[in-house]
Parts: structure tokens; sequence; C-alpha cells
């Protein structure tokens, strides 16, 4: 009589294996039915405008023959002139102001973080929340009578004698750190929050000054944070336009400024291809700015869970 050999028989983890798989093989098409409504309103509200994005800054028709066929005159010509000079200056534009807004925020939100007022720290980022939303016409209408021409501040000051000009790049940087620091300052709070005390206590039981902590232990452990929050801060002033188009109009040259030119054709006619190929030239940028931005935040929750 032949008896089987003990690796031939299958055990009960084979069969729990296979039950297993067939039990992840059925839950995995349960998960993509949940998440199919996301799906299907992701590509309707960003996949459709996309593609006709796409489609339009690629594409020129024939006005007399209606034939269309694919260039890249578009978006050679977004690169070009007083389109490249809008591109650069809104860049100019977010990077100093995402600078100036990180610094600020941080040094704010370190202060709340330290302080042992319970009812500061709820007021301060109560503030920030509403003041982070606080944009469009209604905050240039708001810093117009405060700081314009005619302004309550600028009257009292005066301001105008030493050069202030809200109707410029400084103006219009001013008013961008107006809602850029409190975000900044919701975004590092809970960073600040993950900080754990017994790290601080190890630096300066071993002998480490407050200087040390922050440079050796601090600020490596906050660096994820502080540069997603800055890039964070350039996505938002990037993307602004409302404000800008209230306050400046085409005084400062801004990407989003010219984009509404184009469509609505108050320099040139015809533009329009043109203004799709500068919102693909913002995208291809927001893409950039979120490819750095996720990485940061995933290796900061690393640290500060």
């Amino acid at each position: 009589m032949t008896v089987p050999h003990p690796s031939a028989a299958p055990g009960p983890g084979a069969a729990g294996s296979k039950a297993g798989g067939r039990t992840s093989r059925r839950r995995l098409p349960r998960a993509w039915l949940g998440a199919l409504p996301l799906l299907v309103f992701a590509g309707l509200c960003f996949g459709l405008p996309a593609g006709a994005l796409l489609y339009g800054a690629l594409t020129r028709t024939d006005p007399v023959a209606g034939t269309t066929e694919i260039t890249g005159e578009h978006l050679a010509r977004s690169l070009r002139g007083p389109y490249l000079t809008s591109l650069t200056g809104s860049v100019e534009l977010s990077a100093l102001t995402a600078v100036l807004a990180t610094v600020l925020g941080v040094l704010i939100a370190q202060a709340v973080v330290t302080s042992r007022r319970g009812a500061l720290r709820g007021a301060v980022l109560t503030a920030s929340g509403v003041l982070a939303n606080f944009g469009g016409i209604p905050l240039a209408f708001a810093f117009v009578a405060t700081l314009g021409i005619s302004g309550v501040v600028t009257e009292i000051g005066h301001l105008d004698a030493l050069g202030w000009n809200l109707y410029s790049f400084t103006g219009l940087t001013v008013i961008y750190l107006y809602f850029l620091i409190p975000l900044m300052v919701l975004v590092v709070v809970p960073a600040l929050d993950g900080l754990r005390p017994q790290w601080r206590e190890a630096a300066l039981n071993t002998g480490a000054t407050t200087w040390q902590f922050w440079r050796h232990v601090g600020l490596p452990v906050l660096a994820p944070s502080l540069l997603g929050g800055f890039v964070l801060l350039f996505g938002s002033a990037f993307a602004a336009h409302a404000t800008a188009a209230a306050l400046v109009g085409g005084s400062v040259p801004l990407v989003t400024l010219k984009i509404a030119d184009a469509l609505s054709g108050n320099v040139l006619v015809g533009q329009e291809n043109v203004a799709l190929a500068l919102s693909l030239d913002m995208v291809v940028i927001a893409g950039l700015v979120m490819a750095v931005y996720l990485p940061l935040q995933r290796r900061s929750s690393r640290w500060l869970r």
C-alpha cells in the first residue's frame, strides 16, 4: 500500500489561502463598485474639461474648409511675448507670497502651539479658517477701502507720500498674504503639535541648546510639512484670479488675467485656443506642484504619527 507523502497532502493553510484568495477576489469588485460614483463624478467634472482643454490647445480648425488638424502653434505662442511674461509674473508672485506666508505662518503657528491659553489657540485657528477662505471681489473691495488711494489707513498714515501703491505688484503681494498666512497656520499647526515633548527633553538633557534642537531635530522633522505647505500656498496664489482682476486689471501681468482677456477678446479676437494653451501650461505647473506636495505629505505623516 502506498502511503502519500506529507507534502503532497493539502493542509489547512492551503485551503485557507484558497478561501482567502476567493474572498479577496470577491471584495475587490465590491470596493470598485463603492468607488464608482466618485470615479464617475471625477470623470465628468475633471476628465471631460481636461480633455476639452487638451483638444482645444493642440488643434486648429480652418474657418473656411472646416477641417481640424493637430498643431503646436498655440502652445508655442503661449510661451512667447506677453503670454510668457504673464506666466513668469504669476510664478514670481506665487513664489514670493508663498515664501513670505510660510515664514510668517510658521512663526504665528509656533506662538499659538506654545501658548498655554486655549482661548488664544481657538481664536487664532477660527480666524485663520475664516480668513483663508476670504477672497475674490469682497477682499479686493476691503483693501481698496482700507489701503487704496483714498483708503482710511492710507490717508491716516500718509502712505501715498511714502510711495505706497495698492494697485501694483507690491500691493497684490500684501493682499495675497492676507489669505495665504492663515492658510499656512492651518497647515502647520498639526505638524507642530506632532513634535513630541520627549524629543525636546532628551535634547536638553544631553546638553543641546534650543537652537541645536531645532536645527538637528525640529526642522528636519518639520521640513516635509513646511515644504508641502509652501507648495500648497504656491498653488493657491498661482490659481487666484478674481482678486487680481478686480484690483489691478492688466497693470500687473498674470497668466489668469491673460486667459480671461484672450477668452473675452479684449485684446485680440480669435485667441480662444491660445487661452486654452495657457490653461494647459497652468495645469502642467500645477501637476508638478502636486507631484512635489503629495510625497512630502506622506513622508511627514510617517514621522508625525
